[in-house]
C-alpha cells in the first residue's frame, strides 16, 4: 500500500517536488516517486483514493485508511519543510484524509 500510495502521490505533485521528497526517503520507497513527467495531475482526494484502490486491488475504504496512514507516516518521517512543500501542492482535503 505504501508503494501504491507513493506512486499515486508522484502523479499528483510536480516532478521537482517528487524528486525532492524522494531525496529524503529510504531507497525502497523513493523509486515510485520519480514521475514520468514533471506536470502534476490535478486530482482530488476521492480520485487519489480510487487510483490507490484500483492499483492495490483493495476496496476504497481500505485504500483511504492506507493513504491516511502513509500520509501520517510521511508527516512524521519527512523533515517539516519538505513535507509542507508536498502538502502545499495538494488540495486542503488531503489534510483530513
Amino acid at each position: 500500500m505504501t508503494r501504491t500510495t507513493m506512486l499515486t502521490l508522484a502523479e499528483r505533485i510536480t516532478g521537482g517536488e517528487a524528486r525532492d521528497l524522494a531525496g529524503v526517503l529510504p531507497a525502497e520507497i523513493a523509486p515510485p516517486l520519480v514521475p514520468p513527467e514533471d506536470v502534476a495531475q490535478k486530482i482530488g482526494v476521492d480520485e487519489f483514493v480510487r487510483r490507490v484502490s484500483e492499483r492495490a486491488g483493495v476496496d476504497e475504504t481500505v485504500a483511504r485508511r492506507s493513504v491516511a496512514a502513509v500520509f501520517m507516516t510521511l508527516g512524521e518521517a519527512v523533515p517539516g519543510k519538505e513535507f509542507q512543500d508536498v502538502m502545499s501542492q495538494l488540495p486542503n482535503a488531503f489534510q483530513n484524509i
